[in-house]
C-alpha cells in the first residue's frame, strides 16, 4: 500500500492518493510532494482507513511530529 501526499506534511483535508493493494492492514510506504518518503502503518477501520506516519524531516529540515 502507498499513500501519497501532495504537500510535505499531512493535514486535516489534505488530498491522498492511495495505491492499493489486497491487503487490510500493515507497513505502507508515505510519499510527500517534496520527495520524502517514510515507512507507516496502516490497517482498514469500518469508517475508511487510519494511517500512522512516524515522525520526519521534510526535505527542508522542518520537523514533523507523528501523525494518525
Amino acid at each position: 500500500m502507498r499513500f501519497s501526499f501532495a504537500h510535505s506534511h499531512a493535514f486535516l483535508g489534505s488530498q491522498v492518493v492511495i495505491s492499493d493493494s489486497d491487503e487490510t492492514q500493515g507497513a505502507c510506504m508515505v510519499d510527500f510532494g517534496d520527495g520524502t518518503t517514510v515507512i507507516g502503518e496502516w490497517r482498514s477501520a469500518d469508517n475508511g482507513m487510519h494511517l500512522t506516519a512516524p515522525a520526519y524531516r521534510t526535505a527542508r529540515g522542518t520537523k514533523v511530529t507523528r501523525k494518525r
